[in-house]
């Protein structure tokens, strides 16, 4: 679920913050730009976890600040593929259950993936299992707003709504990369589509409505 990614990127720091430690000083600059934020196919950035290198700083005509270029490790929540996970219902519709971790909501659980079969309320707008249970029948299983779901990861999807016009990008320092030399641009995380969404299952014994494998 969590992963430590190696990562590369030129650190601006300005003269206000010339009365801090160099140390402290970047590690403050990294987890404003990157704490709570999705890198395009890497993943949602956490924290930072350490600095491994600090090389050269230079100082640019006409800008007071000083760069670096800082090699580091940083907290990313980036499950892999058929990893189960534990969330809570944000929300159904018709297309199927929202899922959300409490720090990252863009989850979904389309209606076909749900236990068999399933079927929804429009007036309730829920999602309920219809569990044979021998010889009492069908019975109702709810997928309830608030309630706790483990879930089956079957997909991830990145989608890159980083700034693309030739204004937005004037003045803007490199972005970062990998040890690869990849560049692993921010995704804004005010765009009206979610840069980075997970897509689960529960069509198999076990996962669901943790409520419903209780045995007490």
């Amino acid at each position: 679920m969590f992963v430590l990614v190696q990562m590369k990127d030129t650190v601006r720091i300005p003269p206000r913050l010339f009365n801090l430690d160099t140390m402290d000083a970047i590690r403050e600059a990294l987890n404003k730009k990157f704490a709570n934020k999705v890198v395009y196919k890497v993943g949602l950035c956490i924290a930072l976890w350490d600095i491994e290198t600090v090389e050269d700083s230079y100082i640019f005509p006409g800008d007071g600040a000083t760069h670096t270029i800082v090699h580091f490790r940083y907290v990313v929540f980036r499950p892999f593929v058929d990893e189960i996970l534990t969330g809570r219902i944000k929300s159904s519709s018709k297309e199927g259950v929202h899922v959300t971790m409490g720090f990252f909501d863009d989850i979904m659980i389309p209606s076909d993936s749900l236990q068999h079969p399933s079927k929804f309320s429009k007036q309730e707008q829920l999602w309920s299992w219809e569990y044979e249970a021998g010889e009492e029948g069908k019975v109702d299983l709810p997928m309830e707003i608030g309630g706790d779901i483990r879930f089956r990861v079957v997909d991830e999807k990145f989608i890159d709504t980083t700034p693309s016009s030739p204004e937005e990008n004037i003045s803007m320092p490199p972005p970062a990369t990998t040890p690869s030399g990849s560049q692993v641009p921010l995704c804004d995380p005010g765009a009206k589509k979610a840069p980075y969404v997970l897509t689960g299952s529960i069509s198999e014994m076990g996962l669901g409505m943790l409520s419903w494998w209780n045995t007490g």
